[in-house]
């Protein structure tokens, strides 16, 4: 597949070269504006759980996040050239408002019902209602206002997971008194509710899990219904820290509702302002020195949006950052070395045509998710918003700074807040980390591959599988088992708490003390089998290794396959 002139050949240095990529990304998806522009339907014949026109509004929703930053750029932007570019490219965009929000229109986006995908979209649309007003919503007759405003307000009251979706109602909530006149009064009790619900996600250091977080008394009571039941297959409490915690979804929001809600409610602004500087201490650490983040968790299709959290960073303009992000520089550094790694390997990623595939790498519905349209990789463009910066924000002014410096002493570090270990040798050949407690609890597509491996690195993504055999599940970084002679295996899933402990190395330099995390599991809901697993990470002897024990405890015999 052909690589995108403008994106895959730009040096990434510079605001300007932003844009131009920016540019470059949304171009591709010009041919596939519906008549009235409220809709895009990139022609690939793929299907996923939610209706036609939700997966189309997905398509123009999704690159409002380039759209919106592209317009707040327009007006900090002396290059006039480069200004007229950005106008021509982004009109279908604001055209598109007026027919999506009009009930009377073919091309109507649909009201909002429970637990419905447009909900997804409606935080785009409001973020760049909120950051270009003046483009978007002012130009609107009357009623066109009124239209925009309607839609909005058919979020309020419905049913929505109890995990990071509460952001796009407080999103559509906060469009709706900061844009569309509709007074604080009438949506602050709602914004309230879902952002009380959205902060007991909170963990620690600045981390907040992607919903209810399992502790040790939800899992006895999901055993006590399994021994009532006999099933073992109802959806329970799950433990999920990936990039939905940062990037991807809730830092990403905190950051910019910390941005545009400081005037009504200043204290929670200033409390994600601090979650995110704590956050930083660590994120850090999930990209190796060329920029690559290390593939883990769901929705990996949105690749380059890892680096979401650095840009909303810099768009939210938090100050007092902690070492190694404490300057603009550094910031600057982490943000562009992963556009410029995406750029570098962006040979699979696309179609022929310029638009995004499904996939990491190369397109690949294996690992692709039930809620994933072929519009869905557009969510990526969350990690352009920092062209919405003037050009003489400090951000853009400043010189790039380079990766941290890493000697033994700092090369591995305990992350508490998802119960990982992250692996950044300085003289190893990747990074990586080791994840013994993390999982999903509700049925998503190959979530064992996605979340409950022993290790993910930087180099070397995960596989996913493709059927039930040995040679289909592709079991790396896994201790898979067979009780009835190889015909089905049991991987982890579901573990108990998570352990720290220190372990001591000996070597030929002499002795080195490691962290290690341990965690027991079961193969099968009878636990009829049990396993404690113990990850040690890398001392400096063997910088791109890692060491598993497993203790098996079992009454009959078992096949055994470790990857």
């Amino acid at each position: 597949m052909p690589p995108l002139p403008g994106f895959s050949d730009n040096p990434l240095r510079s605001r300007s070269d932003l844009i131009r990529a920016t540019l470059a990304l949304l171009r591709p998806l010009l041919p596939h504006f519906s008549p009235s522009k409220a809709r895009i339907r990139i022609p690939v014949p793929t299907a996923t759980h939610f209706d036609e026109t939700a997966a189309q509004l997905e398509g123009f929703a999704r690159p409002l996040w380039a759209v919106g930053a592209l317009l707040l750029a327009s007006t900090r932007t002396s290059d006039a050239e480069l200004v007229a570019e950005i106008n021509e490219v982004v009109q279908p965009w604001i055209d598109g408002f007026v027919a999506g929000t009009d009930p009377s229109h073919p091309e109507y986006w649909g009201e909002i019902n429970d637990t419905d995908q447009r909900m997804v979209e409606a935080e785009i649309i409001a973020f760049a209602l909120l950051v270009a007003p003046e483009r978007i919503f002012s130009p609107l007759s009357a009623q066109g206002k009124t239209n925009v405003t309607n839609w909005l307000r058919t979020l309020s009251g419905m049913d929505m997971p109890k995990n990071n979706w509460r952001w796009f109602r407080v999103f559509g909530n906060l469009a709706l008194t900061k844009v569309c006149g509709v007074p604080l009064a009438a949506v602050r009790d709602e914004m309230e509710s879902d952002l009380e619900l959205l902060d007991t996600f909170y963990r620690l250091d600045g981390w907040s899990a992607d919903g209810p977080w399992q502790t040790a008394e939800h899992a006895k009571n999901e055993y006590k219904l399994y021994e009532k039941t006999g099933r073992r297959d109802a959806i329970g409490i799950g433990r999920q820290a990936d990039y939905y915690s940062g990037s991807f979804a809730i830092q990403f929001s905190q950051l910019l509702y910390s941005r545009f809600a400081a005037d009504i409610d200043p204290e929670r602004a200033e409390n994600y302002r601090q979650r995110a500087r704590e956050f930083g201490a660590t994120f850090w650490r999930y990209f190796d020195s060329d920029g690559a983040a290390i593939p883990f968790g769901r929705s990996l299709t949105y690749r380059f949006a890892c680096g979401g959290y650095f840009a909303a960073l810099a768009l939210a303009q938090v100050d007092h950052l902690p070492d190694p992000i404490s300057s603009p520089g550094a910031v600057k550094g982490f943000l562009l070395r992963h556009l410029r790694w995406w750029a570098k390997s962006s040979d699979g990623i696309f179609h022929p045509d310029g638009t995004l595939t499904i996939g990491w790498l190369y397109p690949n519905m294996y690992m692709s998710e039930d809620y994933n349209s072929p519009q869905s990789p557009y969510w990526c463009l969350k990690t352009l918003v920092a062209v919405g910066l003037s050009e003489d924000d400090p951000f853009w002014m400043a010189d790039e700074a380079p990766y941290p410096q890493l000697d033994s002493e700092n090369a591995v570090s305990v992350v508490p807040a998802p119960q990982q270990i992250l692996c950044n040798q300085p003289a190893g050949n990747h990074h990586f980390l080791l994840s013994p407690g993390q999982f999903v609890a509700w049925p998503m597509k190959a979530n064992q591959a996605k979340y409950c491996k022993f290790a993910y690195s930087s180099a070397f993504a995960f596989s996913v599988p493709t059927g039930p055999l040995i040679q289909q599940i592709a079991p790396d970084n896994t201790l898979a088992l067979s009780r009835d002679g190889g015909e089905t295996w049991a991987v982890k899933w579901k573990s108990e708490e998570v352990r720290f402990s220190t372990a001591r190395v000996r070597g030929t330099s002499g002795d080195q003390d490691v962290p290690i995390a341990s965690a027991k599991w079961y193969p099968w809901g009878d636990r009829a089998v049990s396993v404690d697993t113990t990850l040690i990470p890398p001392a400096s002897r063997w910088p791109d290794w890692h060491v598993r024990v497993h203790r098996l405890i079992a009454h009959r015999e078992l096949k055994t396959l470790h990857a």
